[in-house]
């Protein structure tokens, strides 16, 4: 039998009072939401808070809105709210893509934006998404609010800058004309964790590629980024050879570790194959032009 280690409980009311109760609890309290990470970890006592605080009334925390430019993610939105949003779907198509394929009807209608992002696995598929389109963390402790770039909110395999008695707030990003984004994924079945997978941001000024993100999971791109390929790509013709150039150096900048999805090679082909084929629907889509849902490309 799985059982967890003893631990104290609270619901928090707001967030002020989450905060408080973090204080209160101290440094070993956890936050739980969703719990579809942090439940199974407390079962097998790979994790063991002595203290849970769960935010689920934290409805202020549970919207999808665009203000002051920004389309904003809040961090108790469910994984099938992002799915369903038309602002988030207008705006950034990525998330689309991504929570298409991300676990199951069962996970995603009680898993959290903030729940996937505060886990920190290395393959993980939002912590790509928002990589890709430089969203911005906002974080709120003792001491205030802050904000964090994504790209800097991971410090290593489940570790990131949220700290003891903080709470993530929401993503910001900036919604800026001339481009789109996509997501694309390969997985040993419907709903696993990726074998690897690419996200990609594109704002083209013409037939050229003003600006570019790429986001990667699962294959050991540091912060989830390809930073070097988004480098390669500004000023490029947004053509198929420049993509799949993207695509190579992205592969060779990756850190991939073999286990049971894969060998290193197959995981840096594919993050190569998948990076680009990230772009391509990327700039289609900054285009105007229809694209069909990934795995239905002619």
């Amino acid at each position: 039998m799985q059982v967890p280690a003893a631990f104290e409980y609270d619901r928090a009311t707001s967030v002020e009072h989450a905060l408080a109760l973090l204080a209160r609890f101290g440094p070993e309290a956890r936050v739980v939401a969703g719990g579809h990470s942090l439940i199974p970890m407390m079962k097998l006592r790979l994790a063991q808070p002595e203290a849970l605080v769960d935010i689920n009334d934290l409805s202020e925390l549970a919207q999808v809105s665009v203000e002051g430019g920004e389309l904003r993610i809040g961090a108790l939105v469910r994984h099938a709210d992002l799915l369903a949003s038309p602002l988030a779907r207008e705006h950034f198509p990525i998330f689309h893509d991504a929570e298409r394929v991300i676990a199951d009807p069962v996970v995603r209608n009680r898993g959290t934006i903030g729940g996937s992002l505060c886990q920190a696995d290395p393959s993980e598929d939002l912590s790509a998404a928002f990589a890709a389109v430089s969203a911005v963390a906002v974080i709120q402790g003792a001491a205030g609010v802050r904000t964090v770039p994504v790209r800097e909110f991971h410090t290593g395999p489940y570790e990131t800058v949220v700290g003891p008695g903080e709470l993530l707030l929401e993503l910001r990003i900036p919604i800026r004309p001339g481009g789109s984004s996509g997501y694309v994924k390969v997985e040993r079945r419907v709903g696993d964790w990726p074998v690897a997978a690419a996200g990609a941001a594109v704002w083209l000024d013409g037939d050229v590629v003003a600006d570019a993100g790429i986001g990667l999971t699962a294959v050991g791109a540091p912060h989830f980024v390809a930073a070097e390929a988004e480098e390669f790509l500004r000023g490029q013709p947004a053509a198929r050879e420049s993509f799949a150039e993207a695509g190579r150096i992205a592969a060779e900048h990756c850190n991939p570790v073999a286990d049971q999805r894969g060998p290193v090679d197959y995981k840096r082909h594919l993050a190569g194959e998948l990076t680009a084929r990230a772009l391509r629907r990327a700039a289609a889509r900054a285009r105007g032009e229809h694209v069909p849902p990934h795995g239905q490309e002619g």
